[in-house]
């Protein structure tokens, strides 16, 4: 189909609902009496709707962009506009964030990027109205090529804008080695496979790790940037109110976020499988009457009062926040000529990649608990011996699943029970691969609403909906790992071809 008739077509999906057929005044209520299949489905195609449209709108922009490169300012400055960031501001209404946005993803769909408009510029000599706002900054915009499977799939419709940019700006720039570019186009193939019902923050994370895993040495670089750009700024404003900017580099970012999530788990939806006293205190703290965002403030103004001083109870309660770094054995264990130790880690919850001479500190500092897995990532089998998985298999269970495995859901492994799929009442065993993870909430509306996971043999896990069978017609629920170290395990069954990249 052509581009108009695919977009006509996403206006006559919407148009057969007869209930839109009112005076706009009227949208409100038209909406509120429809059921709820009708207002999901309304809602469906209105992004399908706004998803063409998304894509007329970034390939206009780019060829704004591209007309606008002469020195005098070409089309935007025909029209009184210093720069086409102004530009598609004033048409679009929106913030300069968002115009800055349009651009970036627009100038990546040039053949030849327009002089000036790579995305990294920003901050490093580009035009001042052309650089990224604060939170926009991206890596430089790499070369065509390895993206062209991107570009084609956005421009299709396969996948949307916003996956678009966080795949590209995962990814980043692919190496000088040889065959580095074909490489990048299997990663982002994949990556184009898996997005459909992925967050867009998980798809760009995983982007971010395929980047890290296969460029260990620009993931080094990468980390010495962020720990270099690490800053506190205070300030008092003009009512003398003072304010606080942080920004972390990988680890103690991860640090921080544990000991929140260690204090406030019960809050934030954490585990149920507690001791009675920690039970006791969990429900305490569910019903003290501050908000999470004050009593995160309470508890990291008594850590500094408290400093070194203070007994690791007193301040984080019944669990004792740390970090899991996760290393693929045969990755890390040769040094470089100054004596660091190559390869690269990853931080359990989110992935993000630590290198080589942290990971030694850490080795140094806490050691190392080693977790061996089959072909397909299925670790550490313990039968019915013992009804609760082990440490070492929830270490496991997180490396696999990344976290709570029910689609669309973004919790951490740190968050996450261990269910088993076939019931221990019924004879099911503590094997990981017949466990997944599941946060608290989808883990009691399994239980509660009658939902099931089923897995046949080492196949993908499958969710069931009350009252469905295994054998029901229509396509199965797949879960998938939200692990960004999934696609890593040897060999990885459903990344077919990447070894062969």
């Amino acid at each position: 189909m052509t581009f108009l008739a695919e977009l006509t077509s996403r206006v006559v999906a919407v148009r057969t609902c007869a209930a839109l057929d009112v005076e706009p005044g009227e949208l409100l209520p038209a909406v509120r009496a429809l059921d709820d299949e009708a207002v999901v489905g309304l809602l469906s195609g209105a992004q399908e709707l706004v998803a063409w449209a998304e894509r007329l709108k970034v390939v206009t922009a780019a060829v704004i962009a591209e007309r606008s490169g002469s020195p005098q300012g070409g089309l935007s400055g025909a029209r009184g506009h210093r720069s086409p960031v102004q530009l598609v501001q004033e048409i679009t209404g929106g913030t300069r964030a968002d115009a800055f946005r349009t651009l970036r993803v627009g100038r990546g769909l040039l053949d030849e990027e327009a002089p000036g408009a790579d995305a990294g510029s920003a901050g490093r000599g580009g035009p001042a109205e052309d650089r990224a706002p604060d939170g926009a900054v991206g890596e430089p915009v790499p070369p065509r090529a390895w993206d062209e499977p991107v570009r084609c799939a956005m421009l299709e419709g396969r996948i949307s804008v916003p996956q678009h940019d966080a795949i590209r700006r995962g990814l980043g720039r692919p190496t000088g080695e040889a065959d580095a570019a074909r490489v990048w186009a299997v990663a982002a193939e994949q990556l184009i496979d898996e997005a459909r019902g992925l967050p867009v923050e998980e798809l760009g994370r995983r982007a971010r790790a395929m980047r890290d895993r296969l460029d260990p040495i620009g993931a080094r670089e990468r980390y010495e940037r962020q720990y270099e750009a690490r800053s506190w700024r205070m300030w008092t404003d003009e009512d003398g109110a003072r304010h606080a900017r942080i920004d972390f580099d990988h680890e103690m970012g991860a640090w921080v976020e544990a000991i929140r999530d260690a204090a406030l788990r019960p809050r934030r939806g954490g585990p149920r499988f507690l001791t009675d006293e920690q039970r006791a205190e969990a429900a305490l703290l569910e019903r003290d009457s501050r908000t999470n965002d004050q009593l995160a403030y309470d508890l990291m103004t008594d850590l500094l009062r408290a400093g070194a001083l203070a007994r690791s109870e007193d301040v984080f309660g019944a669990r004792q926040p740390g970090v899991r770094m996760v290393v693929f054995k045969d990755a890390v264990g040769r040094r470089d000529a100054f004596g660091r130790l190559l390869g690269i880690g990853h931080i359990e919850d989110g992935g993000e990649a630590v290198p080589g001479p942290v990971l030694d500190r850490s080795l140094c500092d806490a050691g190392a608990v080693e977790v061996t897995v089959d072909s397909c990532g299925n670790p550490l089998d313990v039968g019915r011996e013992q009804r609760l998985f082990t440490a070492k298999q929830r270490i496991a269970l997180a490396v696999r699943d990344g976290g709570c495995i029910w689609p669309g859901c973004d919790r951490p492994p740190s968050y996450c029970e261990a269910h088993h799929i076939d019931g221990w009442a019924g004879g099911g065993r503590t094997d990981t691969e017949r466990g997944v993870l599941l946060c608290r909430f989808h883990h009691l509306l399994l239980h509660n609403q009658g939902w099931r996971i089923t897995r046949p043999g080492l196949g993908a896990f499958r969710l069931l909906p009350p009252g469905a069978r295994e054998r029901d017609e229509g396509d199965p629920i797949v879960l998938r790992s939200r692990s960004p170290l999934r696609w890593a395990f040897d060999p990885p069954p459903d990344r077919a071809g990447w070894r062969a990249a």
